[in-house]
């Protein structure tokens, strides 16, 4: 299931989840330890987070914030169309229809101010760009995009170490530099400043990337956190031991922010 899948408010903060697809395959890609029977144990995941056969449900989505002050922001721009050269086939190529679903639910491409990758993995990135007469061209014609400095730097190695690896950073990533539209910010940095009516900034959480970051939201003494990745499944609360140990760049520093963030989440409100 794809398109706008749910609206919130935060204070005066607009939040919006539009999903590019919805994942109820195997567990052991993600996931390893998380087996049918672990699964089927959680018995709150049902049905929403996952099947009764204890498959878990997953989705790649982008978050639309809408702050009082008139800043619109895309948070993870998910895998996007056209692209090649990624690792799990059915990736390769997609025709989704994730920008039309943007525009029906009311945002227009060229009415966003920002742009921020929690981190640069291939689901999040995907829509920077888009393919317009064979070139990779910024989708949001108006925003700025925001990279931590950190995670820019790290995979921007990788690809000159690996440049058969590069397939992301060259499609997704490097087009939107080389069109002068990101600014490279530091991973507490501070985007939106409204005062009270509205805070967006960013939180480090390193671990799954070493530049991982997350959103940071505050809205007339409301909060909420937009996680990325340091968290990737609502089991990984009741069972900490539970990592992506295919997808971590540190599985030790990633299972350390988890459990620091949700110790700190669990106490506030």
């Amino acid at each position: 299931m794809s398109g706008l899948r749910g609206r919130w408010a935060v204070g005066k903060l607009k939040i919006a989840r539009v999903v590019e697809m919805e994942l109820r395959r195997g567990n052991r890609w993600i996931l390893p330890a998380a087996t049918y029977e672990a699964v089927k144990a959680v018995k709150w995941l049902a049905p929403h987070f996952a099947t009764p056969e204890g498959r878990l449900i997953l989705s790649i989505h982008m978050f639309v914030l809408d702050t009082p002050g008139g800043a619109r922001i895309a948070v993870d721009t998910c895998v996007g169309n056209d692209k090649t050269g990624r690792g799990i086939p059915n990736w390769n190529k997609l025709q989704g229809p994730l920008l039309e679903d943007l525009e029906k639910a009311g945002y227009p491409l060229d009415s966003f101010t920002h742009v921020i990758c929690t981190h640069l993995h291939v689901d999040h990135v995907g829509f920077n760009t888009r393919l317009v007469n064979g070139k990779w061209v910024p989708t949001f014609p108006n925003a700025k995009y925001l990279f931590v400095r950190r995670e820019y730097e790290f995979w921007k190695q990788q690809v000159a170490e690996n440049p058969s690896e590069g397939a992301i950073m060259n499609d997704s990533v490097f087009p939107v530099v080389e069109a002068g539209v990101v600014t490279f910010v530091e991973p507490d940095a501070v985007i939106v400043d409204e005062g009270l009516d509205c805070k967006i900034s960013l939180m480090p959480t390193h671990g799954h990337t070493p530049g991982h970051a997350s959103i940071l939201m505050t809205s007339q003494g409301q909060d909420a956190m937009i996680t990325g990745d340091w968290i990737h499944h609502p089991i990984q609360m009741s069972r900490l031991d539970i990592c992506a140990v295919t997808a971590d760049s540190d599985v030790v520093a990633a299972r350390n922010t988890r459990i620091k963030v949700l110790d700190s989440l669990a106490d506030s409100n």
